[in-house]
């Protein structure tokens, strides 16, 4: 299988946003290192509209490979990068990178009115929402509740694709559909009454998990033979575990703005969840874009343990107020990704010259 290069600048856009995103996450958990002007204040930006901002709209370019839908995640990487010298034209040209997924999906519906499209749209709404809220100044601890359904429906939609091949009933489509709405409802409810938006929001985030444990795909492949299979599955599942300790936490906490516990909750869905998504897809979203096969290797389930139990420790130092624990807790979070990115690149490389 040859590899696609052509795409390979808009990897490398995505990924260079994640690593300026982990470094100053560092830098937010307290760890002494070299900085300079914007860069430990756009470490969400970074995260959720600089890579998967790049990412997502990719993904949906190549799949559809309509010539305009290739200037998103151009318009979204240019966006991150101006951040640091020009934060607020970042974030305009964020905002018009987010306006751009809308249409892709506004596409995507028109091709395919069914349920997991519409979905889908919304969580690009969602992502067009937040953008512009922040763009006119609203606090992260309002926005970020946008971004975060942005990354929830998104995923929700695409594995609600997938588990059509389980049938699920019209009630089981129909209580998605209500968690779903939720789920914006209480992004809506955080502009005016943060308390309560959180809530309903933690409702919502409980609800979807426990969906996703019971009519979702990876449930069943587990047990699957095939190892990338049952690797994929064994991703999903334990971010559902995480999605679902966002949302007790989010229900129980209620309004959060900054410190230790907002740390918890947000971190629980934003790399419990949305992060071990991604070590999940990886296998399937590389192929897709760069047409390469992505060979599996036991060692995968080292980053994804590590996530796992790294992310635990710094949810146990946040929710018990010391604060090494959770330096400590972030940084091995952030090293489980690093060795993700390298054994991925690794695995696509010897994929490619097996084939």
């Amino acid at each position: 299988m040859k590899l696609q290069l052509r795409f390979l600048p808009f990897i490398f856009i995505a990924i260079l946003a994640l690593l300026f995103a982990l470094w100053a996450g560092l830098l937010r958990l307290g760890w002494a290192l070299p900085t300079f002007d914007h860069l430990a204040t756009a470490h969400g930006p970074l995260m959720v509209c600089g890579f998967l901002g790049v990412l997502i709209p990719l993904e949906r370019a190549v799949a559809i490979r309509q010539k305009w839908m290739f200037g998103v995640p151009l318009i979204a990487g240019a966006g991150w990068v101006t951040l640091f010298f020009a934060p607020s034209l970042g974030a305009v040209l964020l905002t018009l990178g987010s306006l751009g997924a809308l249409a892709i999906l506004g596409v995507m519906v028109e091709r395919e009115p069914q349920i997991h499209t519409i979905v889908m749209a919304l969580g690009a709404l969602a992502w067009l929402v937040g953008n512009f809220l922040w763009m006119l100044g609203w606090p992260i601890f309002q926005v970020v509740f946008w971004w975060m359904a942005f990354l929830v429906l998104t995923i929700g939609g695409e594995r609600l694709e997938l588990s059509r091949v389980l049938r699920p009933t019209p009630n089981a489509i129909r209580l998605f559909s209500l968690l779903a709405a939720a789920l914006l409802a209480g992004s809506i409810l955080a502009i005016f009454e943060l308390n309560l938006g959180s809530r309903l929001g933690g409702f919502a985030l409980l609800g979807l998990a426990l969906w996703f444990l019971r009519f979702d795909l990876a449930r069943r492949n587990l047990r699957h033979l095939n190892p990338l299979t049952r690797y994929i599955a064994t991703c999903l599942f334990g971010g559902f575990l995480w999605l679902g300790i966002s949302g007790g936490l989010f229900l129980y906490l209620g309004a959060l703005y900054a410190g230790p516990f907002y740390d918890a909750a947000l971190h629980a869905v934003f790399v419990g969840f949305v992060i071990a998504m991604i070590f999940g897809h990886a296998p399937i979203i590389f192929p897709a874009i760069l047409g390469a096969q992505v060979k599996f290797y036991p060692a995968f389930y080292v980053h994804l343990g590590l996530l796992h139990l790294s992310l635990a420790l710094r949810l146990v130092g946040d929710l018990t107020l010391q604060m090494t624990l959770r330096q400590w807790g972030g940084l091995l979070n952030e090293i489980a990704i690093l060795l993700f990115l390298g054994l991925t690149v690794f695995s696509i490389v010897k994929g490619s010259q097996s084939k």
